[in-house]
């Protein structure tokens, strides 16, 4: 996220955030407003984790959505976390969106998340985990909210099919570069489909794509003292953007649910898997030299408040030493026990071991952690 204070300018998010407040003051009674508090007490830091050891404020959030007049509307978010020790808060969303475009076309500009994967346009905190996968984590700084502009097109189909692209500044993905690039500094192509196969079982697919014009700075001396950037403690804001990157980006999602006649309050099954490829490493790279991660999840809701849940993921990366590139992999398995007494809040004890570590200093081999999760107002519906 951005930080508040210390810039010399505002983004354009921050500006769509005071047209969309003058709006909501002549409609307020019209717009919702919501908050989410998220502590999380860690027994040990993960490599790539976004929590530190100990009692940590996670991703909390106050938010505020509604329209305006009937052709827009509008949604803010502020995030409060904590990072090694330091409140850090930052404007995570700001945007317009229409509401009435015909033909299935809908435009969003401002600053939001990139709907790349199944996970990332969902704010973590409404996660089935208290880490997203290694895959989001290494990739994409665990949650790529960026500057840019959305357009979707929702098919005229019995089944669920969206086409979508975006283009974004990418300063928040990738924040230092070797040169200047032109905007749009990243550019992305999605395509979601799904359906019902019958009351009780649903799919969903996902294929996403990124070009990407911004190459990373690598500074040396991190990677020479143990691998640190790897670590994602180059950055001091909460974003802290990709730890590896390249020009392309592919990515497949696919999520199956079960849940018995359609009720999914008293039981379901949750399957996702996940999985990445990115290519045009920089200079010095070979056809060769490749980022991979794919992630597993399986979730069982066996009663209305009781959830359990299991991952299993991989990375294997290439971190660029000089004129060549040195191999970095990390394993992770996750198993979680969640009781939610309501939808406005969740418990959720966690236990992770991280093994087969390349390239990393401190991996956590074992790690506990216990996430409480309150919601207060209004907060909008997540994804599929």
């Amino acid at each position: 996220m951005m930080k508040l204070a210390g810039r010399r300018s505002l983004p354009l998010a921050l500006a769509l955030a005071v047209a969309a407040g003058g709006a909501a003051a002549r409609s307020l009674g019209e717009w919702e407003f919501g908050a989410v508090l998220d502590l999380t007490q860690t027994s040990r830091a993960l490599a790539l984790g976004g929590r530190d050891r100990g009692l940590q404020l996670g991703h909390s959030d106050l938010t505020a959505s509604g329209p305006l007049g009937t052709q827009l509307k509008a949604h803010l978010g502020a995030v409060l976390a904590t990072h090694e020790g330091r409140l850090e808060r930052g404007v995570e969303e700001a945007w317009l969106e229409t509401t009435r475009l015909p033909g299935g076309l809908q435009v969003r500009a401002g600053r939001f998340a990139s709907q790349i994967g199944y996970l990332n346009q969902q704010h973590p905190h409404a996660d089935d985990f208290v880490e997203r996968p290694l895959l989001y984590r290494g990739f994409f700084g665990g949650h790529w909210n960026d500057d840019g502009v959305r357009l979707n097109w929702t098919a005229p189909t019995p089944f669920y099919l969206l086409l979508g692209v975006e283009a974004f500044s990418g300063k928040r993905l990738v924040e230092e570069v070797v040169r200047p690039s032109r905007n749009p500094g990243i550019a992305t192509l999605v395509v979601k489909t799904g359906a019902d196969l019958n009351r009780s079982h649903s799919w969903q697919l996902g294929l996403s794509h990124i070009r990407s014009r911004r190459e990373a700075v690598v500074e040396e001396h991190e990677h020479e003292e143990g691998g640190e950037e790897a670590h994602g403690h180059h950055d001091h804001e909460h974003a802290h953007g990709a730890q590896f990157s390249g020009r392309k980006t592919w990515m497949i999602d696919a999520t199956w649910k079960w849940a018995p006649g359609g009720n999914n309050r008293d039981q379901q099954v949750r399957v996702g898997f996940e999985a990445a490829r990115i290519a045009g490493l920089g200079q010095f790279a070979t056809s060769r030299d490749k980022h991979e991660a794919n992630a597993v999840t399986v979730v069982w809701r066996f009663r209305p408040d009781w959830e359990i849940g299991a991952r299993a993921d991989w990375l294997r990366a290439r971190m660029p030493h000089g004129d060549h590139f040195d191999s970095v992999l990390l394993r992770e398995r996750v198993v979680m026990v969640a009781w939610k007494p309501s939808h406005m809040q969740s418990l959720r004890l966690q236990f992770t071991t991280q093994r087969d570590a390349v390239g990393f200093e401190n991996p956590a081999k074992r790690s506990v952690q216990l996430q409480y999760v309150l919601a207060f107002g209004a907060h909008g519906a997540h994804a599929y």
